[in-house]
């Protein structure tokens, strides 16, 4: 676990998007009682002169101004007031040196536009609302933009989707520094589900079933406790009262997933928090989150983790 996150910068500028800076603020500001740890320091960096106008009638007073980013570790970009507009100069280059001496950029939805603008997405995979997706790759075509995830990382520089996805890009952040057991625990506290991977799909066209009988909530809750089982996609389907074919089309426009996939992203979140909570042997945990086998399981874990369960231990474990 990190014993120091460093400082959070979150820009402020005339014309602030209030709602992606609300997320900032919310993630990265509030004290937090209930750890034993350091979180985040925090603060607001203005971008123009104060105080600032942000949507609703609401002014902002910044904390620092940009000189601040030279100790941030991470830098917040929470939208843009005119993605036509180039961002001020002093403000590129304050990022560029940033993102030289390590610091982490993430931009929340119109956000990415200021990112672009300075070069450092060239050559990069990133996302933005899928609004304006066209219109990044048109006006920057050095980037490979990717229209349908909600956020992108890409090690240094994090983009997300439109406004929700934000919170998922925050709260990955917060996965990469603390684990899955505490990011999932500022989650709760948000009163929302536990972050979603960047993969899934940023539109989904029926989020909300048209009636209770096809309301897949009780079936991912039931497949939840039963991650020990080998599922099938016939059993998923008989507890929804579907067809398999019904089920699978439902399926996709509720999650923006397969089954195997939504399993897989189910198993390995479980594996996590075992991992971090618990004292269980990877034989152990292999059971419980329904792999063939340990070896099975260790390959996977690596695969989408990026670390062998040993060393995922060893970063996040309960101290």
């Amino acid at each position: 676990m990190n014993s120091d996150p460093g400082l959070v910068a979150v820009l402020a500028y005339d014309g602030l998007c209030t709602f992606e800076f609300g997320i900032a603020v919310e993630i990265f500001g509030l004290s937090r009682p209930e750890f034993d740890f350091t979180w985040y320091r925090h603060r607001i960096v203005a971008v123009d002169p104060g105080p600032m106008r942000a949507l609703g009638g609401i002014q902002v007073t910044a904390d620092a101004g940009l000189e601040a980013l030279g100790e941030a570790r991470t830098i917040i970009v929470p939208g843009w007031r005119d993605r036509n507009e180039q961002p001020p100069q002093p403000l590129i280059d304050a990022l560029r040196m940033a993102h030289s001496r390590g610091a982490r950029l993430l931009s929340i939805c119109s956000g990415v536009f200021v990112l672009a603008a300075t070069g450092l997405l060239d050559g990069q995979r990133a996302t933005t609302h899928w609004r304006y997706t066209d219109e990044l790759a048109a006006r920057f075509p050095d980037i490979d933009v990717d229209p349908a995830v909600l956020y992108v990382d890409s090690g240094q520089v994090i983009t997300s989707a439109g406004s929700a996805a934000g919170i998922d890009a925050c709260l990955h952040l917060v996965e990469r520094d603390f684990g899955a057991h505490i990011a999932n625990s500022v989650a709760r506290r948000l009163v929302m589900a536990p972050q979603r991977s960047g993969g899934q799909a940023q539109f989904i066209p029926a989020p909300v079933a048209q009636a209770p009988r096809e309301n897949l909530a009780a079936v991912l809750e039931w497949a939840r406790q039963h991650l020990g089982e080998p599922l099938t996609v016939s059993q998923l389907a008989a507890r929804a009262l579907m067809s398999e074919r019904t089920f699978l089309r439902r399926f996709s426009d509720a999650t923006g997933m397969t089954p195997k996939s939504w399993l897989q992203h189910a198993r390995m979140a479980q594996a996590r928090s075992l991992l971090e909570s618990t004292g269980l042997n990877s034989e152990q945990i292999a059971e419980r989150c329904g792999f063939a086998s340990v070896e099975s399981f260790r390959v996977a874990f690596r695969k989408v983790v990026g670390l062998a369960p040993s060393f995922y231990r060893e970063r996040f474990g309960q101290r």
